[in-house]
């Protein structure tokens, strides 16, 4: 199911990852979009953010966001949220600031994803 509105796009994030599922994930990252898997690290394009994020995967641990606030303008809306991973061995927290866009069929879908917010 796509994202109808800005702030879906961190629920459907959060329920394909603790799926495992890679493919979902990938769905909704625009071709050419920025993730930031840790801080000070970028990479860019499906095939970039699909190897930075098979390792957290292997993991099996549990992702969840508690949304802060949405900022949209026309077809770009700036999200804030806390984020929690959490598995064994390894329990992470942050701030994500991303940036999603309306697609040509209403949808939205991540340009940049920052899960280290300024950093």
């Amino acid at each position: 199911m796509p994202a109808c509105k800005p702030e879906e796009v961190h629920r459907l994030f959060s329920e394909a990852f603790n799926a495992g599922n890679l493919d979902a994930i990938l769905s909704l990252y625009e071709p050419d979009a920025v993730l930031v898997p840790q801080p000070g690290q970028t990479v860019r394009g499906h095939a970039a953010i699909r190897q930075a994020l098979t390792a957290f995967l292997a993991m099996k641990p549990r992702f969840a966001f508690q949304s802060i606030k949405a900022l949209e303008s026309n077809d770009i809306a700036i999200l804030f949220s806390n984020w929690t991973l959490a598995g064994t061995g390894l329990s992470m927290e942050g701030q994500t600031t991303d940036v999603v866009r309306r697609q040509k069929d209403g949808t939205w879908l991540f340009v940049i994803d920052n899960p280290f917010g300024l950093g």
